[in-house]
Order: structure tokens, then sequence, then C-alpha cells
């Protein structure tokens, strides 16, 4: 482990690269068993580099269907990172969470997740399946994105509501009368709801 944590120390530059976190998480874990996955991420976490970080954090996603207390991890200590870059980090690793399950059947975490008192839990189930559609059963079944997004529309948080709008309006790119209708339901008296509708609604 210490090796690991010392060869990316130093190949990861001080300056932000997604793209290295992203291509060192996926060698790390197409090369390792799911138990040093495991073992190793709360390690990476660790670190004072919040790109090791992420690195950890991508690893707790791509094993937490095998480990419950990896998906623990994202949702009740990496939700409470400072670093905005880290929850997008979050965003990513519950997607591929999601992914290796099955998104139909992770329907009742994404619910579960959109429901959390933690604002940057539910942005992550939010943001993190973005582009809804695209997604196996989604893709299927885009009112059922649509239905998980409007549960958003009078979220507490400014940060959610965008991340719900801004979904909603790329769905509306392919499935314009499916969103409209669900915005036609709405009460835009509300000032969060207004807000979302006008995100949702900029291609309709």
């Amino acid at each position: 482990m210490e090796k690991y944590v010392q060869y990316l120390s130093q190949l990861i530059p001080e300056k932000d690269s997604l793209k290295l976190v992203k291509t060192e998480a996926k060698k790390y874990y197409m090369e390792h068993t799911p138990q040093e996955c495991y073992e190793i991420f709360p390690v990476l976490y660790q670190s004072e580099n919040f790109q090791i970080q992420e690195v950890g954090v991508f690893l707790a996603g791509y094993v937490a269907d095998r480990y419950p207390d990896a998906l623990g991890f994202l949702r009740n200590t990496v939700s409470l990172h400072e670093s905005w870059k880290v929850q997008e980090i979050l965003a990513m690793a519950f997607d591929a969470y999601c992914a290796t399950i099955g998104y139909e059947s992770a329907l009742p975490v994404i619910w579960d997740w959109f429901t959390d008192e933690n604002a940057n839990v539910r942005r992550a189930a939010s943001e993190g399946l973005r582009v809804w559609t695209s997604r196996p059963y989604f893709k299927e079944h885009p009112e059922a994105a649509i239905e998980l997004l409007a549960s958003h529309k009078e979220d507490e948080s400014e940060y959610v509501r965008k991340s719900a709008g801004n979904s909603l309006r790329d769905i509306s790119k392919k499935h314009a009368a499916l969103v409209a209708d669900e915005l036609g339901k709405w009460d835009l008296s509300s000032r969060k709801a207004a807000q979302v509708y006008k995100l949702a609604s900029k291609f309709l």
C-alpha cells in the first residue's frame, strides 16, 4: 500500500488532473482484487493530496456492490469533504456503483440517497447519473428518471435544485413531451420550483 501511495504522489501533479485520477483508479481496480481495492481506498483517502483521495473515492465506488460499508463510506464520509472537486468524484463513484448492480436494481438506493439530509448526498445521486436517459433502464424508462428528479423541485438546497433542473433539461432534448407534461403539473408560485422549472424548460 505504501508503495502505491508513493507511486501516486510522484505521478499525480499538483494541478488538477481528473483524467489521470480516473485512469489510475480504473487501472488499479482492473489489476487488483476487490479485497485489495477495499483495503486500500481508506488509506488513499487519508492522503493530504486531494487527487489521491479521489482515487480512493473511485475505488470505493467500484467495490461498493460487494462491500456495503464502502457505500456507507461514500455516503457518510466523502459527502462531508469540503472540496467541491471531491464531491464531483462522489457523484461519479455513486454512478459506478449503480452501473455495477444495474440501474433498475439501484432504484431503492437512489431514492434513499435522494432523501438523505445531506445535500451533497442528494446532489451526488442527481448529478452522478447525468445524462440520466443515456443509462440503461432509464433509457427505456425516461418517466422514472423524470419522477426521481422532479422530487427535488422543492429541495432546500439550491445546489441540489440546480442539478435536478439541469438533468431534466438534458432529458428534454429527447423526451420533450414527457418533461413538459411533468413541468405542467408544478405550482410555479413556489420560488424553488420556479427556479428548477426555468432550468428544466430551457429547450422546450
